[in-house]
């Protein structure tokens, strides 16, 4: 008889301080069914689409010559919303196709619930990849792939389930976000004070106000239409330049000089630090502020000293900044080889999240598992698909051999895979990023995860052991 697959269900409820999972009930889960791949795939794999009983959707490919490895996908974002999208997991097979052309089954799950939550998502990767075994037997080897934010929860996935000998034999972290929870966030943080500094307009003056640490106020009926009006009025960023009055050009110059963001990403940061820190405050740790500005000297403005008098200010509640770092941040404990790859002028997730990983990495004495790799683009959501087949290529070989890879021997295999492909090779082997406090401003840190006394550690793991609430 085929075997249920079911990580957790949440509990509601307060115990030790900590935040308490709250989720839905077990849903029935529903065989793979055959379905029409995405054109990229064609005819080249068997693609099947369910929903496990946590009610996440997935999608699942086996290629037609399979190679017998597995790559489970973690996908990015978070998207925000309620339920669990059937169209994601779909989605990203399409846009992973090159996974399959290089042979590998995939598998991606759509996450239970859209919004936040680290663990949660680590856990539906986790879950798909037993439903996987349970349906198409026991891959040769399983590697999980992370973009983005997936980065972030492919790297949870490595640290709470990844143990050697175990279930995953290495990691593609693509595009990460690997500086957690309670430091990746800072720059967003200081975009919404600064942003609301110069633009009073979020909210207005004849709004009701709200601390700016909460995103949007939770009863808030503001779109992101309406959101891009507003930042259009002060800034005039979706014009072109000779079209904007100067006092919107000082703003935009004032606010992208202070935050060091790039204007081409302005709009989406911001979005992020309304939208998805409503999610995390108010939805996840139960209105409880994780983030904090104080202590922060913010420079590049016309007038440094008055914006610093004048923005907003405010401190963590520890106890919340604790929950969303152990949900999200990372202790560096990998026992499995990992591979990243980043490209240098990423305007979404700063290259210089490598850096803090490979600090956290390095601090946990398991660098020689780690091999980081640049490229010389300037996206985030999508690099080349060479590039790709590369590394997952490489990550392959390193597992079955032992020999591990080092930046310039991956660079010079990537030519191979782009008579294939012809999306180009963009490495630069000998590129070492700054480190992370040198693009974002440090401030006074908070009790966080591996600060947690023993007893609110098990108090954890007593209720679900998934991360913030389901």
């Amino acid at each position: 008889m085929r075997r249920t697959v079911a990580l957790t269900a949440g509990i509601a409820g307060v115990v030790a301080g900590t935040l308490v999972q709250t989720g839905p009930a077990q849903a029935a889960e529903s065989r793979p069914a055959p379905v029409s791949c995405p054109a990229s795939i064609g005819d080249k794999a068997t693609c099947y689409t369910g929903q496990d009983s946590n009610g996440a959707y997935y999608a699942i490919a086996v290629p037609k010559k399979w190679n017998g490895s597995l790559v489970v996908h973690s996908h990015g974002g978070p998207d925000l919303g309620d339920g669990s999208d059937p169209e994601r997991s779909v989605g990203d097979l399409d846009r992973w196709s090159v996974m399959v052309s290089e042979g590998y089954a995939w598998a991606g799950s759509s996450y239970r619930r859209g919004g936040y939550g680290t663990r949660m998502a680590a856990a539906d990767t986790e879950n798909l990849r037993r439903l996987f075994v349970d349906e198409f037997g026991k891959p040769e080897r399983t590697y999980v792939h992370g973009q983005s934010w997936g980065g972030n929860v492919a790297a949870k996935v490595v640290e709470t389930y990844g143990k050697k000998n175990g279930p995953y034999d290495g990691a593609l972290l693509t595009s990460g976000v690997l500086g957690g929870g309670s430091r990746g966030y800072d720059y967003r943080v200081d975009l919404r004070v600064v942003y609301q500094y110069y633009c009073q307009n979020l909210p207005r003056p004849d709004e009701p106000q709200y601390p700016l640490w909460q995103g949007l106020r939770p009863t808030s009926t503001l779109t992101t239409a309406g959101l891009r009006a507003r930042l259009q009025e002060c800034t005039g960023y979706a014009s072109a330049p000779e079209e904007r009055t100067e006092r919107q050009q000082r703003n935009l110059d004032d606010i992208l000089a202070v935050t060091r963001l790039p204007e081409r990403t302005l709009e989406s940061h911001l979005r992020f630090s309304v939208f998805t820190f409503r999610d995390i405050v108010h939805n996840r740790l139960r209105d409880r502020n994780p983030f904090s500005n104080k202590g922060v000297w913010y420079s590049g403005s016309h007038d440094d000293k008055a914006l610093n008098a004048g923005v907003e200010r405010f401190s963590a509640d520890p106890a919340a900044r604790r929950d969303l770092s152990y949900d999200s941040d990372l202790t560096g404990q990998i026992a499995i080889p990992v591979l990243t790859m980043h490209a240098i002028d990423d305007p979404t997730a700063f290259v210089e999240h490598e850096s803090a990983y490979r600090a956290t990495v390095d601090g946990a004495h398991r660098g020689e598992n780690l091999v980081q790799t640049f490229t010389k683009e300037s996206e985030h959501s999508e690099l080349s698909d060479s590039e790709y087949a590369d590394s997952i290529a490489a990550l392959d070989s390193w597992v079955r051999t032992g020999k591990r890879p080092t930046p310039r021997s991956i660079a010079s295999s990537c030519a191979t895979y782009d008579h294939v492909y012809g999306t180009g090779c963009f490495y630069d082997a000998g590129f070492s990023p700054k480190p992370y406090a040198s693009r974002v401003r440090p401030r006074p840190g908070g009790l966080s995860w591996p600060a947690m006394t023993a007893a609110q550690e098990r108090a954890w793991s007593r209720i679900d052991g998934v991360g913030i609430a389901p």
